[in-house]
């Protein structure tokens, strides 16, 4: 069974850094393209940053591009959302996603979602 488990979330102030962590279980993890996604109340849910199987080919949503870093790590399972310079506007419940050809397949899977709160 697979299992995509964010944590890392927060309240921070504008202009602060935080980072998520999304832990994957239950799949070659190597194999997957991994994405970061966000999703703020009363709005879609929308594609923040993605990263190929070997780390080698990344893409960022033009809002978030030179503030965010996407990065993941194979030896543990996990992929890495580094948020700098954050403001009000990013803040939204965000998402892990895994999909063996590209991120973003709802059909493919999902974490749960961790809160990120920007206040200002």
């Amino acid at each position: 069974q697979v299992q995509l488990v964010e944590s890392g979330g927060g309240l921070v102030q504008a202009g602060g850094s935080l980072r998520l962590s999304c832990a994957a279980t239950g799949l070659t993890f190597s194999s997957f393209h991994m994405g970061w996604f966000r999703q703020a109340p009363g709005k879609e849910r929308e594609f923040v940053a993605a990263i190929s199987g070997s780390g080698d080919s990344l893409s960022y949503a033009r809002s978030v591009k030179d503030r965010f870093t996407i990065s993941r790590d194979n030896a543990k399972n996990s992929v890495y959302l580094q948020m700098n310079s954050l403001k009000p506007e990013d803040t939204a419940v965000y998402y892990c996603n895994a999909g063996p050809r590209v991120v973003g397949n709802p059909n493919d899977y999902w974490g749960q979602g961790t809160q990120v709160t920007v206040s200002s």
